[in-house]
């Protein structure tokens, strides 16, 4: 069994093995037509349920013609132009490489003995991304694993920063449309089921700034500590962007940390078009990126940056056998410093050599594409008398849903629409989302992939269509 060790004396064994997973791979993208089979739970859970782990097949080959029937084949497919649902993005190559590279190394970035040049090259992206930001040369951060574990650490230090035992006081204010990931922070942080304070949002999805300043001032006069405000730089379902400098100008009116999660937005740092879209970010006490939605790279790959370093001492904890605190001193730069995980993937450098082929603007050359692309499906669906969009985009998702000139119930009309979008999931066609917008049900366009075009988006819309009006049809015969 030491033969299948990666050492000195494998390496051959190594190349030949991973090269024969990679020309799987490729031969499948090659030949894939659609992002998606159509298979059923019930259908492939007995494929895997069959396959008794304690009897291998000792065989490269023959796993991977396993690998084909339980996964590959059926796998959902982001790279595919009509996958259109979720924060999902087509992976860069150069990323790819990088992967390859930290997998087989196996750094683990917690302490400099076991990273080296790894902690250099995550530390030198930290300092690049908070450039990019704006957040000056105090700032600092750390990858994390995406961006609920980024929301929960800024908010952690939020916390700390406030500096009262009495957590039943503690607020946070945030839009209505903010990542659920704020209120699992919350009760994670063994904060009141009180403490988040969600405020509504204007005609364009953005948080309203006269109710968080009513609110910050009401939490103010009953006694009460406004931990941190969220600003979201790209919601999930609308991708709109919180009036950041105002919001900055009322953080810094009630000494309340200004959190802003980026994690949709982040790919405006690296934009050639549309880089003021997120002006105001700079005043941030802590921001979330996720590389891997608006950057093109694989899962996973994030990080939460933060204006004042020392407030990162709030994670931080010293083990003997680990990061004693004479490293400190000794100035050992030891990562699990920062970070709330203790063992982490050296996922900086799939960014890293991003940047080194690609360039930033490499990267904001695509998402540019991306949010134009976006503006265009708007004015598709704004001229389209079968479908009511909701708002213009911000980035790039188009939330909508499709509008029968002969069917007045709003019920049946969510029938239909929720139908279109599991009709068109089982055909493999195309993978679209769905969200409800004033208790209504519609479906949501997330554009990450420049490969997709308007035919693509006109295509898919035909699609939803042709679903929506054979179930009302079918609907309309079984009434009669």
């Amino acid at each position: 069994m030491r033969s299948h060790l990666l050492n000195d004396t494998t390496a051959e064994r190594y190349r030949r093995t991973v090269t024969e997973g990679v020309e799987r791979v490729a031969a499948h993208l090659a030949a894939t037509d659609r992002p998606f089979t159509g298979i059923t739970v019930d259908a492939l859970a007995p494929r895997i349920d069959g396959i008794d782990l304690d009897r291998p097949l000792y065989d490269t080959a023959a796993v991977l013609d396993e690998l084909e029937e339980v996964y590959l084949r059926d796998a959902v497919h982001f790279h595919h132009p009509r996958y259109l649902a979720h924060l999902n993005c087509p992976v860069v190559i150069p990323a790819l490489l990088g992967e390859a590279v930290l997998t087989a190394v196996n750094s683990s970035l917690d302490t400099w003995d076991q990273s080296a040049g790894g902690t250099l090259i995550e530390r030198k992206l930290i300092d690049w991304t908070a450039a990019r930001i704006g957040l000056g040369p105090a700032a600092d951060g750390v990858f994390t694993s995406g961006g609920t574990q980024s929301n929960l650490q800024a908010l952690l230090l939020a916390r700390e920063e406030a500096k009262t035992d009495d957590l039943a006081s503690l607020r946070i204010f945030a839009s209505e449309v903010s990542h659920f990931s704020v209120q699992k922070s919350a009760k994670l942080l063994g904060l009141g089921p009180d403490a988040v304070v969600t405020l509504p949002v204007d005609h364009d999805k953005r948080l309203h700034t006269v109710a968080l300043a009513r609110e910050l001032e009401r939490c103010r006069r009953d006694g009460l500590v406004p931990m941190a405000v969220v600003a979201t730089a790209g919601t999930t379902d609308f991708g709109s962007i919180d009036p950041l400098p105002e919001i900055a100008d009322l953080c810094a009116r009630y000494g309340t940390w200004m959190h802003v999660d980026a994690a949709y937005g982040c790919g405006l740092l690296t934009s050639l078009k549309h880089r003021d879209r997120i002006d105001g970010i700079e005043h941030a006490d802590s921001v979330t990126v996720d590389y891997h939605k608006s950057f093109f790279q694989p899962v996973s790959s994030s990080a939460v940056l933060v204006r004042d370093a020392a407030t990162l001492r709030h994670a931080t904890y010293h083990a003997e056998y680990l990061n004693p605190r004479r490293m400190v001193h000794e100035r050992i730069p030891n990562q699990v410093d920062k970070s709330l995980q203790t063992t982490r993937r050296f996922d900086a450098l799939k960014l890293w050599t991003t940047l080194r082929v690609m360039g930033a603007d490499g990267i904001g050359q695509l998402f540019d594409e991306v949010c134009d692309l976006a503006a265009e499906g708007w004015e598709l669906l704004a001229a389209d008398p079968r479908f009511d969009v909701v708002v213009a985009p911000s980035l790039s998702t188009l939330v909508f849903r499709y509008v029968p000139a002969a069917v007045t119930d709003p019920a049946g009309i969510d029938r239909a629409n929720l139908h279109a979008r599991k009709a068109l999931f089982a055909s493999g066609d195309a993978v679209v989302a769905g969200t409800k917008v004033g208790g209504r049900h519609y479906l949501k366009f997330t554009l990450l992939n420049p490969e997709t075009t308007t035919g693509d988006i006109a295509a898919v819309l035909d699609l939803i269509a042709g679903h929506a009006e054979q179930y009302l049809g079918e609907s309309l015969d079984r009434a009669s």
